[in-house]
């Protein structure tokens, strides 16, 4: 009876820490993911509109095609990125064309390659080389790593984000650096570079 008991308490410590843990885990996550938004050169409208816009667009072109295309879609500042397969050329461009009539898309690029959806070995690769960019981005200088989205499809890195050409030319320079990066596409937003701040002027003397 008495070690019934104690297998009982130790179970509910347990639990207990596991619990805390989750707790902790769970305002970290939103602590940092408060970090993030407060860093981000979007409005938060758009940032929800680049959410929606994911989701409507992923949706309908699964509904549509179910097996025959394996599509990612990004947006940024609602500019629509299209990574992926499809199974033919009018799939291809049926995809780009319901991903340019969701509501708020501003533009679209369309990088889905036509052949047979990429091997679970591929999608582990392309995770592990945007790990690795993003890793390399947070040492660089003259770039906020928070300012950069790095999406890899089949070992080609995708940037996207809203930089000067500045930073643009450094996140580029970085991608291209990491081993095992095919190559990079840049659908960056440009945005004019800060003005130097004016210096006082002399009192006359």
């Amino acid at each position: 009876m008495k070690r019934t008991k104690l297998i009982l308490v130790a179970a509910a410590l347990g639990a207990a820490a596991i619990l805390g843990g989750c707790a902790a885990a769970v305002i970290g996550g939103a602590a940092a993911g408060g970090a993030m938004v407060a860093s981000d050169r979007r409005l938060p409208d758009v940032m929800a509109a680049d959410e929606r816009i994911e989701w409507t667009v992923a949706g309908r072109i699964n509904d549509r095609f179910k097996d025959r295309v394996h599509v990612n879609v990004t947006s940024f500042n609602r500019n629509v990125l299209l990574t992926g397969e499809a199974a033919t050329e009018e799939v291809r461009a049926e995809a780009e064309r319901i991903a340019a009539g969701v509501a708020d898309v501003r533009s679209v690029t369309n990088e889905l390659a036509v052949g047979p959806a990429s091997s679970l070995a591929s999608r582990s690769n392309d995770a592990y080389l945007t790990s690795q960019v993003k890793a390399r981005l947070v040492g660089a200088e003259g770039v906020n790593p928070l300012h950069v989205k790095v999406v890899t499809e089949a070992g080609a890195v995708y940037l996207m984000g809203l930089l000067t050409q500045k930073e643009a030319d450094v996140a580029t320079r970085v991608a291209r650096q990491t081993a095992g990066v095919r190559k990079v596409v840049q659908v960056f937003e440009i945005m004019p570079a800060a003005a130097p701040a004016a210096k006082p002027t002399e009192p006359k003397q």
